[in-house]
This record gives C-alpha cells, sequence and structure tokens, in this order.
C-alpha cells in the first residue's frame, strides 16, 4: 500500500514512517524540505499519485494566533484537494486531546478549525486525538517561565511518549476509517506543575515550578479534565520514568 506522511521527517513522522516501511509498504516521507508544501501546494499531486491513505502530521512553525489558523486551513484545504483528485481512501490527522476544550487559545483554534474541514471534506477520515508528548515537557516549562520561576497549572496531564504515539498512527494508517476521532494517552496521570518539576530536577534545572491555578497553557486556562481523556483511550505504555532513561536526558 502507497501511504503519504504529511510532515514525515518530524518527531512522529519519521518513527510513523519507519514503522510503516518495516511492514513493507510504501511510505513517502513527505515534507517541504522533501519538495512537498502544503501551503504552497508543491510537490502534491506528484506525490498523491496512486495514494490510499494520507496520515497528516503536519505542524504550524509559529504559535501566533493568526499564522496557526492560516495554516491549518491553508494546508488543510490544499490536502483535501489534492487527495480528491487522487482518489485517496482514507484521510488521517493528528489532533490534541481537549481541542474543542481549550478554544481560548489560537493554537486550539486552528487545530479545529483543521478537523472542521476533514469532518467536511467526503473522505473517509479518522482523526486522533493525542495527549501531550513527553518530549514537550521541556517547552511546556519555557512557556510558564518568568526569571527563575515556572508557574503552570496543577491541573491533570497525562502525557504519552512518541514512540507510543508512532505506533498508535501508524495501526491507524493500516486499518479502515473510523469516520470520527480516537483518543491516545499515556499510562500515567499527574499534575502539570508536578510533572514538570520532575523533569527539571531530573535534567539538573535549577529553576522552581509554582502551581498557579490561573497559569495560562499556551493561552487557555485549565482545569482537571482539558488535558486528559475520558474517551477509553489506547493508552502507551512507556511511563515519565522509562522515557526519561531512554531519552529525556537528550
Amino acid at each position: 500500500m502507497k501511504i503519504v506522511i504529511i510532515g514525515g521527517t518530524g518527531l512522529i513522522g519519521s518513527k510513523t514512517v519507519e514503522r510503516l516501511r518495516k511492514q513493507g509498504h510504501e511510505v513517502i516521507a513527505a515534507s517541504p524540505n522533501t519538495g512537498v508544501n502544503t501551503i504552497t501546494g508543491e510537490g502534491l499531486a506528484d506525490a498523491l499519485a496512486g495514494t490510499q491513505v494520507v496520515v497528516d502530521l503536519a505542524n504550524s512553525p509559529s504559535f501566533e494566533d493568526k499564522a496557526v489558523l492560516e495554516f491549518f486551513e491553508t494546508s488543510g484545504r490544499n490536502l483535501i484537494a489534492a487527495e480528491k483528485a487522487a482518489g485517496v481512501k482514507h484521510h488521517i490527522a493528528l489532533s490534541v486531546v481537549g481541542t474543542e476544550r481549550l478554544q481560548e487559545s489560537g493554537y486550539f483554534r486552528g487545530k479545529l478549525a483543521q478537523e472542521k474541514l476533514i469532518k467536511s471534506s467526503g473522505i473517509p477520515y479518522t482523526i486522533v486525538h493525542s495527549t501531550q508528548f513527553m518530549e514537550f515537557l521541556g517547552g511546556i516549562a519555557q512557556s510558564g517561565t518568568t526569571g527563575d520561576t515556572v508557574h503552570l497549572s496543577p491541573a491533570y496531564v497525562q502525557p504519552i511518549a512518541s514512540d507510543d504515539v508512532a505506533d498508535a498512527m501508524a495501526d491507524v494508517a493500516l486499518a479502515a476509517p473510523v469516520n470520527g476521532t480516537i483518543e491516545i494517552a499515556g499510562p500515567e496521570r499527574s499534575r502539570l506543575n508536578e510533572l514538570v518539576a520532575r523533569y527539571l530536577k531530573a535534567t539538573g534545572d535549577s529553576r522552581k515550578v509554582e502551581s498557579d491555578p490561573e497559569a495560562r497553557y499556551f493561552g487557555a486556562r485549565l482545569d482537571d479534565r482539558s488535558l486528559v481523556s475520558d474517551a477509553n483511550p489506547r493508552l502507551g505504555h512507556i511511563t515519565f520514568e522509562q522515557w526519561f532513561a531512554s531519552a529525556g536526558r537528550k
């Protein structure tokens, strides 16, 4: 089967490509640096010729509200048009658990716009909602940093390792479309401020983490339901300790 991975050279994309190729599929790792650009449309028609499945893992290079919305809407429209022309049978997109609950954030407004385009496209689809990646803990810490203090919400998180995400995306690529949303999450639920404090301590970072219920998460206020899945998610198996021992120090 021919499968195109949009964003195929990124963190999740490269791992998903590797898994599907090992199973004998023809996999195209599509990204601007391989000549496929969903914003300009460059290379899309050629990449999608004869393709049965498209997995969209592309992410906006900017988190600025207007730029994020324009990225997901433009990329989504161009990709859907190219898929229709190529006769693609299954469109898969990676999104975020809680997207519909986090609409104070421009980033999540962009993701919701992307999901709406997919649902109205007429192409059979599966949307995968994932909890936050463990690999983003450093970025989350940075987003809440003022001076030597990190202000973070004590809301629950259930982070997932990128290897578990790639396993799930590869499985979904080989399954039938569900024409709906499935969710994936890590094996453990923790308080965001406490988990980031553990991460910083383990990396030798001296910043102090303060619990602040009013602290915003990329523009959105959190509660205990915001970032976790109660929709019977597929659970990853890699714990924070296992992830940090193998990858978190890098």
